[in-house]
């Protein structure tokens, strides 16, 4: 009997190469730049588009002219909303990209809003820092526009999760849900018979908020989260872990502020808070709710109920239990109120928004507590506070923090390296190259290790601006 001819390779006339511009050394800036060669043809697709926060020599990135040709991209693929993930699009936009953005409908609707938010934020800064004249810049200007963020939202084009789509022959991309935030996906690009994957911010397994991610598959080469690289959740009750830090400053009649990302933990918090009222676990204060964008977010929560855990009725129970501030004016007036109240506000690292003005307002009296719920990037005020440091520059000027910081890890979004490490197991075989990216060096390189000892995976931390060839 004759032998069946073998099937040819259809990866091996491309070169493959990946660049990585961002989430090496840092969690924030999330970009890869991946590049195909045919015979005849180039392709070139980013995956992610962020931006830089937290140290200003990350920052600065963000000013910096970007690092290769838009007009050259085929296509923008996104594996979430967050602005460390989608940020970065309407410089592209105003740098003259016009190709298409996909992401999942939920990452799209999410985008309408964090995006104008992002750019409203920075018009409003830029503009109260040239009327209180503490820029360094004459005129201080934003970092972009409303009308860039409404130009790059007119890019985007929604995806369905487990269904491959062609961004060119022989090229395509799966979104595969990521447990996140709403339309979070890990990322699979086949690239004729061999695979590439992404796993964007990977959730949790047990998180209350948000259905666990779906089960890794095998891939030739990974690209890999680390954000919790070097530490694992503490093994609490997260409700109880929020309770007991909150209680004792409410029961003295102080304030809590929850500094909190506008997309996911917000929610998240928001759902602990009604579930420990309705046990009388907390004391029955007021609840604040200090960001129009959290509040349009948890509207989508409604839209998208295969993605959560979050019962409809549920749902209804917190909108009633929430006081939202809608106006700039509303949100000065909560400065004028005492405790107990509790203010969840953005932003989570406390690197911009209305957060920093009720830390400037409540930080200074030890009866009040500034309560973290996620992960603080190197640089950040939020990380400074949770190291020790009692004095914040804010507004041109320095502020004394005398409330109690405390820090919630155990209700972070991240998988810790022990979740990742088992999400990892559901891959059959080792990949030829897996890449350590999207964490603090620190971290980074415990996950390689931890990949090493468990899996038996190499792994490698690849540097900013680094460009590997990936060989079929």
């Amino acid at each position: 009997m004759p032998k069946r001819a073998a099937k040819p390779d259809e990866t091996s006339h491309k070169r493959i190469r990946l660049a990585f511009y961002g989430a090496t050394g840092t969690v924030t800036g999330s970009r890869y730049l991946l590049t195909v060669d045919e015979e005849d043809k180039q392709h070139k697709f980013l995956i992610d588009c962020g931006l830089f926060q937290g140290l200003k020599q990350l920052r600065l990135r963000n000013w910096a002219p970007l690092p290769f040709d838009v007009q050259q991209l085929d296509a923008i693929v996104l594996t979430h909303a967050h602005i460390d993930h989608s940020g970065a699009l309407p410089l592209l936009a105003r740098a003259g990209y016009r190709g298409p953005v996909y992401c999942t409908s939920a990452t799209r609707e999410l985008a309408t809003i964090l995006l104008p938010d992002a750019a409203h934020l920075q018009e409003e800064d830029a503009s109260f820092a040239n009327r209180h004249g503490f820029s360094k810049h004459s005129p201080a200007l934003p970092l972009y526009t409303v009308e860039d963020a409404r130009q790059s939202l007119r890019l985007l084009n929604s995806v369905e999760f487990d269904q491959p789509l062609a961004l060119a022959p022989s090229i395509s991309a799966t979104w595969h849900r990521a447990g996140h935030i709403l339309g979070s996906a890990w990322l699979t690009i086949q690239i004729g018979n061999h695979k590439l994957l992404f796993t964007g911010d990977l959730g949790r397994p047990q998180d209350a908020m948000m259905k666990p991610p779906a089960p890794a598959s095998d891939a030739d080469w990974m690209v890999v989260e680390s954000t919790y690289g070097n530490r694992r959740h503490e093994a609490t009750d997260p409700a109880e872990a929020l309770r007991s830090a909150i209680e004792p400053t409410l029961h003295k009649g102080g304030v809590v502020v929850i500094p909190t990302f506008a997309v996911g933990r917000a929610q998240s918090v928001l759902l602990y808070l009604y579930r420990l009222r309705q046990a009388r676990k907390i004391s029955s204060v007021p609840v604040y709710l200090n960001s129009p964008m959290a509040a349009d977010a948890t509207e989508l929560f409604r839209h998208h109920s295969d993605e959560h855990r979050l019962l409809l009725n549920e749902f209804q129970a917190i909108r009633n239990m929430v006081h939202i501030v809608n106006t700039p004016e509303e949100s000065r007036q909560l400065n004028t109120l005492s405790g107990p109240m509790i203010i969840v506000s953005a932003s989570g690292m406390a690197t911009g928004g209305r957060v920093l003005h009720h830390i400037k307002r409540f930080g200074g009296d030890p009866r009040n507590a500034i309560v973290f719920t996620g992960f603080q990037a190197a640089g950040t005020r939020g990380a400074r506070l949770v190291e020790g440091e009692r004095e914040l520059k804010m507004f041109g000027e320095y502020v004394p923090i005398r409330a109690k910081v405390i820090s919630l890890d155990c209700l972070s979004s991240h998988a810790d390296y022990s979740e990742m490490v088992d999400w990892l197991r559901g891959a059959s075989k080792a990949p030829t190259r897996c890449f350590i990216t999207h964490g603090e060096p620190a971290a980074a390189d415990a996950l390689r290790l931890h990949l090493a000892e468990s899996l038996g995976w190499r792994a490698e931390v690849p540097e900013y601006g680094e460009v590997v060839q990936l060989t079929p």
